[in-house]
């Protein structure tokens, strides 16, 4: 029976994944083997040794204690592309409301009815204060060509606009995603200064804090438009405010409010709406769920932001795990002592991901305690966990 403690509302279409025979899930769930999380903080949450892993019911991570995690073998999943349409559907939203100032024109019609005028004799003398131009034939530079990105590059290119993207980490997959017919540069200032509005999706991470700076700014085109659904500190606020306040940025519309960009002018802030639809939710909890059980049944390893891709189809009669330091001659190690207790390996995996690595092993008999123990025992290994 495995123990799933689960953090925050998670959607029932993910949690009736679970087996109830197989799997005791709740909010209540002590000495877990896997945790189920959306925002909750878990930096300063008290890990039991039996955890295996983290699964994140979203994209970002920053609320996850990464470092910990990875230096006491603990699997970080999270779940790019689940909330992808939803954050696509509300960046072209975001386009239409920082061109058209619709949000500055319904406050403006609820204030002509709360002063008690006929708005019927007002709207059209009044309706010329909010007027902007159409995205049609405008150009989109789209940073970041991921799961969100991607698709928001192509349903742009779709409604007529000219679109540029910048991903100096972009795969395979993400590539054939694209239509043809995106400008896809190597120099971000490409993108700058050619695109009249601007959309950012990429991980918040040390070197992407406060990307979105004065002199980044200062690259792109006059009265270009910014929309930030990514996270908050990818930009600068006070470069942001004060370009602003010149004209050199239109419009900043953005799903990260606080304090102090909130009552600046040409500012649109959401409550981080992003991927706050029911698809989203549902689509986020399944595939978390989904990572997770093939994970602690099979060993194997999809959207991991901490340890590699590893998938094996199952063969022979157990499956030894291993999380290690990422090290010259550890596989080596792991199969010699193996090969030394006389057992035989039908099949094997082995990837690393930056200072870890992670080795799985079928094996074609089963295996004493003591022989788990010695590979345990191998120096820089951080986990061994079998699997029958």
């Amino acid at each position: 029976m495995y123990h799933i403690k689960t953090f925050n509302k998670i959607s029932p279409v993910g949690l009736n994944k679970f087996d109830p025979e197989c799997y005791a899930v709740g909010d209540d769930e002590r000495n877990e083997d896997g945790i189920l999380v959306r925002s909750a903080k878990l930096h300063d949450y008290d890990f039991p040794e039996n955890l295996l892993a983290i699964a994140r019911a979203g994209v970002g991570v920053n609320n996850i204690p990464l470092d910990r995690c990875s230096e006491t073998g603990i699997a970080v999943f999270n779940t790019p592309g689940a909330n992808a349409n939803a954050v696509k559907e509300l960046v072209l939203c975001a386009m239409l409301m920082g061109s058209r100032d619709i949000v500055g024109g319904i406050e403006w019609v609820r204030s002509q009815v709360a002063a008690g005028v006929d708005v019927t004799t007002v709207v059209e003398k009044g309706k010329s204060a909010f007027v902007g131009p159409e995205i049609y034939k405008k150009t989109l530079g789209v940073i970041g060509l991921g799961a969100i990105g991607s698709l928001v590059a192509n349903v742009a290119l779709s409604l007529g606009m000219d679109v540029y993207g910048y991903d100096p980490f972009l795969s395979v997959d993400a590539a054939l995603r694209l239509d043809r017919h995106i400008h896809v540069v190597k120099d971000i200032n490409e993108l700058y200064k050619r695109a009249d509005y601007i959309t950012i999706h990429i991980h918040f991470t040390d070197k992407t804090k406060g990307m979105i700076d004065a002199k980044a700014i200062g690259a792109m085109k006059r009265g270009v438009r910014f929309i930030n659904l990514a996270r908050g500190e990818i930009v600068d606020d006070e470069a942001m405010l004060a370009a602003l306040d010149t004209g050199k940025v239109a419009a900043y519309l953005t799903d990260f409010p606080n304090n102090r960009i909130v009552q600046a002018p040409h500012v649109i802030a959401m409550p981080h709406l992003g991927a706050s639809t029911p698809e989203s939710e549902q689509n986020c909890a399944a595939m978390a769920v989904e990572e997770l059980r093939d994970y602690l049944e099979n060993g194997n390893i999809r959207n991991s932001v901490n340890l590699p891709a590893v998938s094996m189809e199952r063969s022979g009669v157990m499956r030894m795990c291993v999380i290690h330091k990422n090290i010259p001659a550890m596989l080596a190690s792991i199969t010699t002592l193996l090969s030394k207790d006389g057992v035989n390996v039908e099949n094997l995996s082995n990837k690393s991901k930056g200072d870890y690595a992670y080795t799985m092993v079928d094996l074609g008999t089963r295996v004493d305690q003591s022989v788990i123990e010695d590979v345990r025992k191998l120096a820089n290994v951080i986990r061994v966990r079998v699997i029958e």
